[in-house]
C-alpha cells in the first residue's frame, strides 16, 4: 500500500487508515473508470499530459512548472478523472516537493543534469495544487490529498506571506521578491478561488488580512490612460504602488490572469477598467492587443490568443473559442476560462 504524502501514519493508526485506504481506492477506482466527457479536457490531457503525470509546457523547451502542474490537477477535477489527477499528484509530490517545506521547486527542466536546480516556489502554483488537492480530497476520500493540502496552505502561510508597509503581501516565491523596504508584487498570482477556499478551511483570522490586502494591492496596481495592471508591481510605502522598473510595465502575458482570477473568484469589481478597455477596443472594431504598455500607451501589433480571447469572453460574459488550441499556455487559459 503506497501513501504518496507524508500523513503522520503510525502503526496506531495503521489499521483504520488501512481501511479507510481501501475504501477510498475503490471509490478513486470506480472513478476513474466512469467516462470522461469533457471533450476539452481530453484535448488538453493528451496534449500536456505525459502517462507519468508530467504536464509539459510545449512552447518552452518541454519544461514543466508547478504552475502547470496545478493547472492539470485542477482540470483532472474539474473532469472527475480520478486517475489523471492521481498520476499528476504523485508526479508533482516526488519531482518538485522541496524536502524542507511543503512547497514546490517551480521549474523541471528534463535536459538539465539537476531538473530542479532552482528550489524557489511559485507561489501562484502552490496556491492552485492546495486548493485542487483539498477538493479532490473531498471527492474521493482521500486523506492524503486533505492532509497535503492543509501542508501547503500552512507553508504558504508561513514562508510566502510578509508584513510591509501596513499590509500582508502575498509574495510571489519565498526568494528574489524583498529590496529592504521594496517588495515586488505580481497581482496575477492572486488566485482568489484557491484563497477563497483556504479562508473557509483555515478561518478567516489565518487569510482575512491576506485576502483583503491582495484586494487592496489590485485595486492599487491600475496604471496609464487605460488603468490596466501590469505583470509585476512594487510598493514601497504603505499605498504607493507602480510599475515594476526592471520589467516592461505591460498589461500582458502574466497580468492577463487578474481579470481572469477576478472573475472567477466573484470580483468583477477589481477589473471594471480592464473590461472597459477590452470593450472600447471591440467598439472600435479592432482587435484586442495581446500586450500594452501602461507608460507609453504602445500596443501590441497582434491580437490575444486564443486564450486571452477565452479571458475576454468569460469577463463580458461574450463568445469563448470554441476549440481548444495547441499552445500551452493559451489551452491553459482557455480551461481556465471555463472553469465553474
Amino acid at each position: 500500500m503506497n501513501f504518496p504524502f507524508d500523513t503522520g501514519i503510525t502503526r496506531r493508526n495503521f489499521t483504520l487508515g488501512a481501511m479507510l485506504a481501501m475504501t477510498a481506492a475503490c471509490n478513486t477506482d470506480a472513478q476513474s473508470r466512469a467516462p470522461v466527457r469533457d471533450a476539452f479536457w481530453r484535448t488538453w490531457r493528451d496534449l500536456y499530459l505525459q502517462p507519468d503525470g508530467r504536464v509539459v509546457d510545449t512552447g518552452n523547451n518541454g519544461v514543466s512548472h508547478s504552475e502547470g502542474q496545478s493547472y492539470g490537477l485542477l482540470f483532472a477535477y474539474k473532469a472527475g478523472d480520478a486517475e489523471a489527477f492521481e498520476k499528476i499528484a504523485g508526479w508533482t509530490q516526488s519531482r518538485l516537493s522541496r524536502p524542507d517545506m511543503a512547497l514546490h521547486a517551480w521549474r523541471y527542466d528534463p535536459a538539465a543534469p539537476n531538473p530542479v536546480a532552482d528550489q524557489n516556489n511559485a507561489t501562484d502554483g502552490d496556491l492552485v495544487i492546495a486548493w485542487a488537492l483539498a477538493m479532490a480530497g473531498q471527492r474521493w476520500n482521500r486523506a492524503d490529498y486533505t492532509a497535503r493540502a492543509a501542508q501547503i496552505r500552512s507553508a504558504v502561510r508561513s514562508h510566502c506571506v510578509i508584513e510591509r508597509h501596513g499590509r500582508q503581501l502575498l509574495l510571489p516565491g519565498i526568494q528574489g521578491f524583498v529590496n529592504g523596504d521594496e517588495v515586488t508584487l505580481n497581482p496575477s498570482y492572486f488566485a482568489w478561488p484557491a484563497l477563497d477556499a483556504f479562508a473557509k478551511a483555515d478561518g478567516q483570522q489565518v487569510w482575512g488580512r491576506v485576502i483583503s490586502d491582495s484586494e487592496a494591492i489590485t485595486r492599487l496596481s491600475r496604471f496609464g490612460a487605460h488603468r490596466l495592471p501590469t505583470d509585476w508591481v512594487v510598493i514601497n510605502a504603505p499605498n504607493q504602488v507602480a510599475p515594476a522598473r526592471d520589467k516592461p510595465p505591460r498589461f500582458g502575458y502574466d497580468a492577463i490572469r487578474v481579470p481572469l482570477y477576478a472573475v472567477l473568484g466573484g470580483r468583477q469589481s477589481l477589473v471594471t477598467d480592464v473590461a472597459a478597455y477590452w470593450r472600447a477596443c471591440l467598439s472600435a472594431n479592432k482587435p484586442i492587443p495581446a500586450w500594452a504598455d501602461v507608460v507609453t500607451g504602445e500596443e501590441a501589433n497582434y491580437a490575444l490568443s486564443a486564450g486571452g480571447a477565452a479571458v475576454v469572453g468569460r469577463l463580458l460574459g461574450s463568445a469563448q473559442p470554441s476549440v481548444l488550441t495547441n499552445d500551452y499556455y493559451a489551452a491553459s487559459l482557455q480551461m481556465l476560462a471555463r472553469y465553474q
